[in-house]
């Protein structure tokens, strides 16, 4: 084979630091996010608190002129290069809104989805609510993600969970548990319900845009984990039909992704929640604000960065370079953080105004596709938003997902959410006569005389979602 030079002119897209960096800081809660930004502080010389204290009067909140994000919540309209002296101030602009703690408001009960522990398994079975499938398929998914542990893994076999089926699913096909599984292959965290690592990677990776480089290498790499961890390179290549460039590019890549997807759910306690944003009412207008105080202001530090020479490449200037892209890098993924997560948080507001004028009654039906589309992200990306992420809100402090319900159709044709119907069984039930409690089924021919149709066993489910114990244990005699 004779060998030759080529060169090529394309354009591709590639995971650059930077968009890595905004991925990982989008789906860290408040607290994790400030001991990233400490870490950062610890180990780069050029970043900095700016510590200087401003006491002019705070602006007037801008008018909202958010550009358009990639589908990773990546930032198109943020330069390059910042200048040497950028502080938070120059990235980002919020002020605080004023203090609620007048409001005469009644407190709605939110304590019970406010702090609760989030596991991956409640991570996967809210996604699961969010899908429109059948009771079939449900009970299918339910014991696919029972099979899951904390790092994303199936603990059994697909056989295995076939064969659990088929004593409770009459005719049930092998096919149909493998639909079922590569359905929740493709919820969030990218990368869960595979059998191994290989596979794992496999789906993160065709997560990707086709055009990243070196995309379709690193998938032929995957089938090849034990000659890579056996560093026999120049095999693989035989192999593979790579040279060594393609190889190396395929290895960086499988570098850049997970190996345990489940495992940034894993043991998180919300004990002690810090809103990300604020909700409150301003002139008969819904406004949104993020929360200053979540982060601490960081800036380039204006001594080193002046100390760069700009044409000397001594080790050490290369090092303060270096520190000071990567200062530059972190600020403004932080910025693309931010920018993302309030354009998700008045996204959910503007479409569930009712429930804050209203209450639980009148939340709407939302999912996570409706976010996506309207603002131009993946699914996966408006998920990590709403995962750990909190807005202080007049009636208490609530979870991005709590927004996020699954609807039942009524009688006139239209839809109504999941929490709406909960609030009003738990209404129904505050109301009854204690020696003669509301039956599942009296509760249902209730929810039908309100347009909405809803089958007996989805009340009880409902209803022990709420923790309310059945008729028979409401019971009173005295």
């Amino acid at each position: 084979m004779k060998q030759s030079l080529q060169l090529r002119i394309g354009q591709s897209l590639t995971m650059t630091p930077q968009l890595q960096q905004a991925i990982k800081l989008l789906q860290l809660s408040t607290l994790d996010l400030q001991q990233e930004i400490q870490q950062a502080l610890e180990s780069n010389m050029m970043l900095e608190v700016d510590e200087d204290k401003v006491d002019e009067v705070q602006p007037e909140p801008k008018e909202d002129t958010t550009d358009q994000i990639s589908s990773e919540g990546s930032q198109t309209d943020i330069p390059d290069e910042l200048p040497v002296d950028s502080s938070w101030e120059d990235v980002f602009d919020s002020t605080l809104p004023p203090s609620n703690s007048g409001n005469d408001t009644e407190q709605a009960d939110f304590e019970s989805f406010s702090s609760k522990t989030e596991t991956l398994h409640d991570h996967l079975l809210w996604q699961l609510e969010m899908e429109v499938i059948s009771d079939r398929d449900q009970a299918i998914a339910v014991a696919i993600i029972d099979s899951i542990d904390d790092d994303g893994y199936l603990m059994s076999s697909v056989d295995d969970i076939f064969q659990s089926l088929t004593e409770q699913l009459d005719e049930l096909e092998l096919d149909e548990v493998m639909a079922v599984l590569h359905r929740i292959q493709n919820f969030d965290p990218i990368g869960v319900a595979c059998a191994d690592l290989g596979e794992c990677l496999r789906l993160q990776l065709l997560s990707l845009p086709e055009s990243t480089p070196f995309r379709k290498e690193a998938q032929e790499v995957t089938y090849y984990l034990d000659e890579l961890v056996n560093h026999n390179r120049s095999r693989l290549e035989r192999r593979l039909g790579m040279t060594e460039a393609q190889l190396n590019g395929a290895i960086s890549l499988i570098r850049e992704l997970d190996p345990k997807p489940g495992a940034i759910l894993k043991n998180y306690d919300s004990d002690y929640i810090v809103p990300d944003v604020f909700v409150s009412k301003r002139h008969g207008e819904w406004v949104v604000e993020l929360n200053p105080d979540i982060a601490p202001k960081l800036r380039v530090n204006p001594v080193y960065s002046n100390m760069i020479k700009r044409a000397d490449n001594s080790q050490d200037n290369t090092f303060m370079k270096d520190h000071l892209q990567e200062a530059r890098w972190f600020i403004k993924s932080l910025h693309s953080r931010n920018d993302t997560l309030l354009r998700v948080a008045k996204s959910i507001v503007e479409r569930q105004t009712e429930f804050f004028e209203h209450g639980p009654i009148a939340m709407k039906p939302m999912v996570l596709r409706d976010i996506a589309e309207e603002l131009e992200l993946h699914e996966s990306t408006v998920s990590r938003v709403t995962t750990q992420k909190y807005m202080h809100t007049p009636n208490g402090i609530i979870e991005f997902k709590y927004f996020f319900s699954s609807h039942v159709s009524t009688e006139a044709g239209g839809e109504c959410s999941a929490t709406a119907i909960k609030t009003l069984i738990k209404e129904f039930i505050a109301s009854e006569k204690p020696v003669k409690p509301l039956s599942d089924s009296k509760l249902t021919d209730l929810l039908k005389e309100q347009g909405i149709k809803v089958a007996r066993r989805t009340v009880a489910k409902y209803r022990e979602s709420m923790s309310i114990p059945s008729s028979s244990q409401r019971k009173r005699v005295l």
